[in-house]
């Protein structure tokens, strides 16, 4: 682990870096223990221009925060947490495989509360196998009660080469659209009526506490990924460093290069990649991206009540929320 530390802070030195913000996750840094955890904020501190930050966010598991870290972070910059709870009850989070009990889960988000932090929020993830509406609308209101600035709630995703995906393809999960649509639509309901933002399909923010780093993504900014596996897009080019972390801690100590999957990104596909990711934003996608061959399909769309546009921007409805990938295909033609 000191080895990885110092990698990271190795690779921080060759960029000459002046960000806006900074987010620490992809993984449960708060795993790190106390001496690395500071060792490895301390040192970002010593080898960025932090004149500019905004917001500087880390991810935490429940089993992972202790008073002694929450200080320490709270000392070393970080200004937001984002702490994965997925669920306030016992048997929703066995089947996510999820090793804290919602006793401390709670515990923990009143240790980053006593840290004095001045923006937390909860992660949240909902159609889970054997997750029922009600029990969903608990985890709702147990979070607002808890007041958190700022909730994401995911609906579970079943991704390749996971134990979800091969008992859904075994038929021992099934998915459905209109239970997704369901749970989907109690969240903006009981979280918009508490006085949150639905600002992103899943994110929701109470007034100043959005999350200034992921709306960049949303909206196309460069970003710069430290780490194994990490991403990068900046100035027309988008990189990927090696995912061994034993390479990548080898190779960057040795001061060679880690970059790996270098593309150029043509006007095109920034383009297209902006259908799939400002449709997703309260904002909506720029009227002026659809040409004149899609416009078709945005009027058949907008009559079958799945998005609205004036003069500026695209908007999904309430209905084509929870449908926002396979409208943006549908757009993109």
């Amino acid at each position: 682990m000191t080895a990885f530390v110092d990698a990271l802070l190795k690779e921080v030195e060759k960029q000459p870096l002046k960000p806006k913000t900074i987010f620490f996750g992809g993984g449960t840094p708060t795993m790190l223990s106390d001496t690395h955890l500071e060792r490895l904020l301390r040192g970002l501190r010593e080898r960025l221009d932090l004149s500019d930050l905004v917001e500087f966010t880390m991810e935490a598991n429940p089993r992972t925060v202790t008073p002694s870290k929450a200080a320490i972070m709270r000392e070393l910059a970080v200004t937001r947490v984002s702490l994965g709870i997925q669920a306030w009850d016992a048997n929703t989070l066995k089947t996510l495989g999820r090793d804290h009990s919602p006793d401390e889960a709670e515990q923990t988000w009143q240790v980053l509360r006593e840290a004095n932090f001045p923006s937390l929020s909860l992660d949240l993830m909902f159609s889970i196998p054997g997750q029922e509406l009600e029990t969903w609308r608990q985890t709702l209101e147990h979070s607002l009660f808890l007041k958190p600035d700022h909730i994401s709630a995911y609906n579970l995703n079943y991704e390749e080469d996971t134990d979800f995906f091969r008992r859904l393809r075994k038929g021992e999960f099934q998915t459905d659209e209109s239970r997704d649509a369901d749970f989907f639509h109690l969240a903006i309901d009981l979280l918009e009526a508490a006085g949150f933002e639905h600002y992103e399909i899943s994110n929701y923010a109470k007034a100043g506490h959005r999350s200034v780093h992921n709306e960049a993504y949303w909206l196309g900014a460069d970003y710069l990924g430290i780490g194994p596996g990490a991403f990068s897009t900046m100035a027309g080019r988008r990189w990927k460093n090696l995912p061994d972390t034993d390479r990548y801690i080898a190779l960057t100590l040795a001061g060679e290069s880690t970059v790996t999957d270098m593309e150029e990104l043509t006007a095109e596909d920034r383009r297209t990649e902006r259908f799939g990711l400002e449709l997703r934003t309260g904002l909506g996608l720029p009227l002026d991206l659809i040409t004149s061959d899609q416009r078709r399909m945005l009027d058949t769309l907008r009559d079958q009540g799945l998005l609205e546009y004036d003069e500026a921007f695209v908007r999904l409805t309430r209905t084509g929320k929870p449908l926002v990938d396979p409208i943006a295909v549908a757009l993109m033609g």
